[in-house]
């Protein structure tokens, strides 16, 4: 038994306590020591032998630090070598048993330096620890109640394969949810140290050439990585477990549910009251509105009855009016009439016909008369005072300042007429000079340049620039303003072709001239003396068509189409030396003709 390392010497308690002492200090491998190369298997010793059974460190093992296993070896060593020993070959009797005890000795020793070895160096260490006995069993199934004595050592277990020491502790019950998050964030991103051999790995010794070699450490890192990937989904299995049936996560969801629902329900009793609030706010108008609808149809009810009630009245005084007149009427007194009673009726208010009648009551025919004659004095006083207010505010002119009356017929009088050319640079003048300009009439007015003052330009800009033009003079301006289509041209460049055909000026073509009803007679005896407004006698003499004036004519119909407006008034101005009428008795000519000689052809 103590050649295999199951037992220790006296000073076992001695060791123990040091080694106690030095329990806080723990292995911490680096980062580098990851790599699979140099990996070499053992072979069968290594499951025969616990290297931390033969350097007295069981209590220990992967916690043990690297002066502990110094330590540990060079007691062991003195102890098991084999000069220390020497005695125990005495004991031996025959030859054969001190070899076998020499043996035996020695490889013990052997195992002990073998074990050093591998502890002492990082890499093979970390392959031996991954190859230890450990529990890798995950728990699925608790109570909430004994959740942290099934997850907490299930934690600290898996704990010593972590890259980062110390980790952190699941805690209890109490624990702020800080720290149970900071706890699940360590785990959800875990790092492991582990090692995974393989029994199928290469032995890399074995290699017969470099190229084989490389293939056996390629193949080796698969195996590896295959393993390290089913370690991790191990360990995201138990963070997974644990998270979902962690008391405090499970409690917290609780509380954002609630805190979520309760928004929820806030949020629709916020948009109900504020519906109610809307149908209150619609009531309440509707209500207001029917109220006022009610109030306006009492006041016009009521309005209603009391012009109903005022014309009965009325009715009733003129009644009495008329009574009272009947007698002064029959004795024809002061050359009264019917009509003027009447007129006295339709013109005075109620209260004026009621004051007349009491003042005509219990009088005689003759005072009545009088009364009515001066009643109709101040009616016809009355109107013309308000004929003449009502042409005294057309007529009056502004009032000065010293309180005087200007009268606006001088003032027109003193004013010029506005002529096109100055209308047009008053409406170039405001557009030029928007609103916001500097002493913008004044410059408007130096723009004009024909000395109008700003009291009038204002008084323009209100009046004549507004002024819609007259309707009767649109197609004269038109014909003025026209440019004479390329189309038509040709009849005006004829005139000196036609011979005895007087050719008037487009003005005289397009002035109306209003004659008296004298002159109207006249034309009316004289009919062969009349002239169209074209200039050229309307009699049946003038009725011979050139050929220039039938072409100018057909080129007219051409140019002014069925949909034009104005038409005729148009073509008989392209047509030199005939009037509207007998343009249209030509075309109707012309039209009759061509339907002859179709029907013949």
């Amino acid at each position: 038994m103590l050649l295999f390392g199951c037992e220790e010497d006296d000073n076992t308690e001695v060791d123990d306590q040091k080694i106690e002492n030095d329990k806080e200090q723990v292995y911490m491998p680096s980062s580098d020591s990851y790599s699979s190369k140099g990996k070499k298997k053992s072979g069968t010793d290594r499951k025969q032998q616990d290297h931390y059974a033969l350097l007295g460190l069981s209590h220990l093992r992967y916690l043990a630090t690297e002066d502990q296993i110094r330590k540990s070896y060079r007691e062991a060593a003195l102890r098991h070598h084999p000069d220390k020993l020497a005695n125990l070959l005495l004991a031996e009797e025959t030859e054969a048993a001190k070899q076998a005890k020499k043996d035996e000795i020695e490889n013990h020793f052997k195992s002990i330096q073998e074990a050093y070895e591998i502890l002492i160096d990082p890499i093979k260490r970390r392959i031996y620890d991954s190859t230890d006995e450990f529990d890798d069993e995950i728990p699925t199934e608790c109570t909430p109640q004994d959740f942290f004595k099934v997850f907490g050592p299930a934690f600290m277990r898996n704990g010593r394969w972590s890259v980062t020491q110390p980790i952190p502790s699941l805690g209890d019950d109490s624990t702020s949810l800080k720290d149970v998050d900071n706890f699940y964030n360590f785990w959800y991103s875990f790092k492991s140290w582990r090692e995974f051999p393989h029994a199928d790995e290469n032995d890399l010794e074995q290699a017969e050439s470099r190229d084989h070699k490389r293939w056996m450490e390629r193949q080796n890192a698969k195996l590896s990585e295959k393993a390290r990937e089913e370690e991790y989904a191990r360990i995201r299995a138990l963070v997974d477990n644990a998270y979902k049936r962690d008391p405090r996560i499970l409690r917290r969801k609780e509380e954002e549910k609630a805190e979520k629902q309760r928004k929820k329900e806030a949020k629709v009793r916020a948009k109900q009251l504020q519906e109610e609030e809307a149908a209150r706010a619609a009531e309440e108008e509707r209500r207001q509105k029917e109220e006022e609808e009610k109030r306006a149809a009492e006041a016009a009810l009521q309005h209603k009855k009391n012009k109903e009630k005022e014309n009965k009245l009325l009715r009733k005084e003129r009644t009495r009016l008329r009574a009272l007149s009947a007698p002064i009427l029959s004795q024809h007194l002061l050359e009264l009439s019917e009509e003027d009673v009447e007129s006295l009726c339709m013109t005075l208010g109620f209260e004026q016909l009621r004051s007349l009648c009491d003042k005509m009551d219990n009088k005689e025919p003759l005072e009545r008369a009088k009364l009515i004659q001066d009643a109709r004095g101040y009616n016809s006083n009355t109107e013309e005072k308000k004929v003449d207010d009502m042409n005294g505010s057309h007529l009056n002119g502004s009032v000065d300042s010293n309180g005087s009356i200007l009268s606006s017929s001088s003032s027109e009088k003193k004013e010029k007429p506005w002529t096109k050319e100055e209308i047009e640079l008053l409406r170039k003048g405001t557009q030029k000079y928007p609103k916001g300009t500097s002493r913008r009439w004044d410059v408007i007015s130096e723009y004009i340049g024909t000395g109008r003052s700003v009291e009038e330009i204002l008084k323009a800009t209100k009046t004549v620039l507004f002024q819609k033009p007259d309707a009767t003079k649109a197609f004269d301006s038109f014909l003025d303003r026209r440019k004479p289509a390329a189309t038509i041209a040709s009849p005006f460049s004829i005139r000196e072709e036609v011979k005895g055909v007087p050719m008037p000026s487009r003005t005289e073509n397009t002035t109306v001239k209003t004659s008296s009803p004298e002159d109207s007679g006249k034309a009316a005896s004289n009919p062969v003396d009349v002239v169209s407004g074209n200039g050229v006698s309307s009699s049946s003499e003038q009725d011979v068509w050139f050929a220039v004036q039938e072409r100018a004519l057909i080129q007219a119909l051409k140019t002014f189409p069925k949909e034009t407006s104005r038409r005729w008034e148009r073509v008989a101005t392209a047509v030199p030396g005939k009037t509207l009428n007998q343009c249209k008795k030509k075309f109707a000519l012309l039209k009759e003709n061509f339907r002859s000689k179709k029907s013949t052809a």
